[in-house]
């Protein structure tokens, strides 16, 4: 390759395609790399410490928590949706579902989220940082609504026949209720970030699986997550609505930040890996493959440029 004569070979650089690039400071802040582990442990346990310290300082507002209630379940019986309350019933009727529902309120919530982020971390270190955006850009909205409409969950509502689970059944574990939700902000349920989250979860693998079980599981979790924030009466309908619409925001963030190549989620569509140039005679110093190096574009197409060989001494 001619254009190459006389230049030390590049190696292709180590960034997800099609990522930002504009020169200086703001394109390396733009370009997704491969994660440090010590850094982001550290920003996952600030991020999260912080952002229960904002949820938690939010004014509790018990009076309009509950008006907001009752207006919510008003809204949703003039839409035909009310079910919740024949739900939350019906499956606590059945013992040993309702606790494994309550433990699942509990725990997975966490374990999954992590779970993910780990696992992107691990096995595709160049996506990480754009799908740990739209979780942190997702969290940080939700704590807005938490602020502007504060809203009692439908176990906390006055003269209601919802069930609280937690309370009757004993579950352990749970912020909702008992003497551990002294800790936690109990009237901050619109949005819900089960869904928000589990919703990332679902969509973050179901982009990068390539196993087809596995693709399936990612879908069913949030919609499993779906009806236990409903059995359990931790939410309405509508806070699910909530989490979606603060999902979507996290994924805008995170695609004008990043690129939509850089962003797994709805529509994700990986970009194929730069192939590597055939190896060259014994003592040939391995090269990347025209197409990696020369840009995109008619004047630079891989037809246009010569095979590369051995440099001529």
């Amino acid at each position: 390759m001619t254009a190459l004569e006389g230049r030390p070979r590049q190696a292709v650089p180590d960034t997800v395609a099609g990522a930002d690039e504009r020169p200086g400071l703001l394109r390396r802040v733009r370009t997704p790399r491969r994660p440090r582990i010590w850094f982001e442990i550290l920003l996952i346990g600030v991020s999260y410490w912080t952002y229960s310290l904002i949820r938690n300082a939010v004014p509790e507002q018990r009076a309009v928590a509950l008006r907001n209630a009752d207006w919510l379940w008003d809204v949703e019986n003039r839409l035909g949706i009310a079910v919740e309350e024949t739900v939350n019933q019906a499956i606590n009727s059945v013992t040993w579902l309702i606790v494994g529902m309550n433990y699942y309120y509990a725990t997975l919530h966490f374990v999954v989220t992590l779970g993910v982020l780990a696992w992107l971390f691990r096995c595709r270190p160049l996506l990480y940082s754009g799908a740990r955006t739209v979780l942190f850009a997702t969290t940080a909205v939700a704590l807005v609504g938490y602020y502007l409409f504060p809203l009692a969950p439908p176990r906390l509502m006055n003269g209601s026949m919802f069930v609280d689970t937690v309370l009757v059944h004993g579950t352990w574990g749970s912020m909702a209720s008992g003497d551990l939700k002294h800790m936690s902000n109990q009237y901050a349920a619109m949005p819900s970030m089960h869904i928000g989250w589990s919703l990332w979860a679902g969509l973050t693998v179901y982009a990068l699986a390539r196993v087809p079980w596995v693709r399936v599981l990612a879908l069913l979790y949030p919609t499993a997550t779906l009806v236990v924030i409903v059995a359990t009466a931790n939410h309405f309908w509508l806070d699910a609505v909530g989490g979606l619409l603060c999902l979507a925001f996290g994924f805008a963030v995170a695609r004008l930040w990043y690129g939509a190549a850089a962003v797994p989620g709805p529509f994700h569509r990986t970009a194929p890996p730069p192939v590597a140039a055939p190896s060259g005679p014994p003592g040939a110093e391995p090269v990347a493959s025209a197409a990696s190096v020369a840009p995109a574009g008619p004047a630079h197409s891989a037809a246009s440029v010569p095979p590369v060989g051995r440099r001529a001494p």
